[in-house]
């Protein structure tokens, strides 16, 4: 696989045209069998990362007065603010303090219910929402002028029903820095619950597979059959409450 690094260009980019911040978001969890999908917003925080006249001036990507300051600027942990996917859980959790450090972080769930009610598409546009309004309300006062923000979404959509600007960036969570803070706050914070959930349900695996349709749960879920943290929507758990009918 090819190493790409995230940066900062996108955010120094639109902090240039004006916005007052600039919001990352995804989420985690679209996938497994199991319990909610959970979404991050993430902004790098103030002391962290500011905008000169000249950036806004220039307004290009090989400008470097818009990057991390302080003492972080030359941390080589900003390195492993990249696609959670890339990184093991180990890395996961040694930058996740990290992240919360650095950045303001706002989160949102939608649990296995409103998954089943409303569809796992639309669960994660919910959670984002609930995200973003997560980070509005802790941080009400270390963020004014909250409206005057862009978020990146990661994927080729939009969150609906949202009144924001709002920028779709495909392969977001790889090289859009704040996307990819979102990416591993949304991961590490789903994986966490799914231990949580291992304690109380241990026949089916959750701390190894994390919910996801792996030969294991597939076969714990055939001897088992689902329980309640289960997507009833999901297959196989329609064509096994099926089988139990019969």
């Amino acid at each position: 696989m090819v190493k790409i690094n995230s940066t900062f260009d996108l955010e120094k980019q639109l902090l240039a045209e004006g916005y007052a911040f600039v919001i990352g978001t995804d989420e985690a969890g679209r996938g497994p069998l199991a319990v909610p999908v959970i979404a991050c917003a993430a902004i790098v925080r103030n002391d962290k990362f500011q905008i000169s006249s000249a950036a806004a001036d220039k307004s290009n990507s090989n400008d470097q007065t818009c990057l991390p300051v302080g003492k972080v600027s030359n941390d080589k942990t900003w390195d492993l603010v990249r696609d959670s996917k890339m990184l093991s859980a180990k890395q996961r959790e040694k930058v996740f303090d990290f992240i919360l450090e650095n950045f303001y972080v706002g989160i949102g769930i939608c649990d296995h219910k409103t998954i089943d009610e409303i569809n796992i598409l639309e669960a994660s546009f919910l959670a984002m929402k609930k995200a973003v309004t997560d980070l509005k309300t802790k941080f009400r006062h270390e963020l004014p002028n909250f409206d005057n923000n862009i978020i990146l979404v990661d994927g080729n959509k939009k969150i609906p029903n949202l009144s924001l600007y709002q920028k779709a960036v495909i392969g977001g969570d790889r090289i859009v820095k704040s996307i990819s803070a979102a990416s591993i706050i949304a991961k590490v914070t789903r994986d966490r619950m799914m231990l949580e959930m291992h304690e109380k349900y241990p026949q089916y695996g959750f701390d190894k597979h994390k919910g996801y349709g792996t030969k294991m749960h597939m076969e714990a879920l055939q001897q088992f059959g689902p329980c309640e943290i289960h997507r009833q929507t999901f297959e196989p758990m329609p064509s096994l409450a099926k089988k139990h009918k019969r």
